[in-house]
């Protein structure tokens, strides 16, 4: 295949122009799943790990369960079953509540994980100082361990994040009008696979620098530590 036929196939202009309305109502859907997610995921990671470190053994072997059976679950197949199966019970979601739900709980699973060790990485003595100054238990959670354990996590949490944000595309799967979505949808109607990789391109342009910035700090953090 030569380049002509290379650019015909997947550069195509007239393709690209008739598809970039789609292609920009699916980008927009998949930012807005993206701040929706990741944020409330990390919040919801952050309260599973304080409640398994400031609770007794049987709430300690609950959250356990929870994170181990989430982490091992597929979010892909997790997504599907929530979608399929919840009408049967009665419990009908919106495609965008459906993915937000599934990727909540996939992801709330591996930060809680990690800021639960995170947590663990911060010494017993600043927080006997801490209560010796009269801060409660809570207090002493929030305003000196909690700092210092998200500060020792960065690096997996802000990998974790970057993931988290790249499974949204999963959401084509239930017919969220997603960027991925929206690319095929126009391939369809285009008979052409420039908006695929026009999606790809995107994708690539946002989660490329990213990844490189992660890189960066992932460095940093290793140099500091010497």
């Amino acid at each position: 295949m030569g380049f002509d036929e290379f650019a015909r196939a997947f550069l195509n202009y007239d393709s690209l122009v008739a598809a970039a309305p789609l292609l920009m109502q699916g980008a927009l859907v998949s930012l807005l799943l993206i701040v929706s997610i990741v944020p409330a995921a990390l919040a919801l990671g952050i309260l599973v790990a304080v409640a398994y470190d400031l609770g007794g053994p049987l709430r300690r072997r609950a959250i356990i369960v929870y994170i181990d059976f989430l982490r091992a679950f597929p979010p892909l197949v997790l997504l599907i079953l929530i979608y399929s199966c919840l009408p049967f019970l009665g419990v009908r979601l919106s495609e965008f509540a459906t993915v937000v739900v599934a990727l909540v709980a996939n992801g709330s699973a591996f930060f809680g994980e990690i800021v639960r060790a995170g947590i663990e990485s911060v010494g017993r003595g600043q927080r006997e100082a801490a209560r010796s100054t009269g801060i409660g238990q809570v207090g002493t959670m929030v305003f000196v361990v909690l700092p210092q354990a998200l500060r020792n996590v960065v690096p997996p949490l802000a990998s974790n994040m970057v993931e988290l944000a790249k499974a949204t595309s999963f959401a084509a799967v239930v017919a969220m009008p997603d960027l991925l979505r929206n690319a095929r949808t126009a391939q369809d109607i285009v008979y052409n696979p420039t908006p695929l990789m026009a999606a790809a391109v995107i994708y690539l342009a946002v989660f490329w620098p990213a990844v490189r910035l992660l890189s960066r700090l992932e460095q940093r953090m290793v140099l500091a530590r010497r």
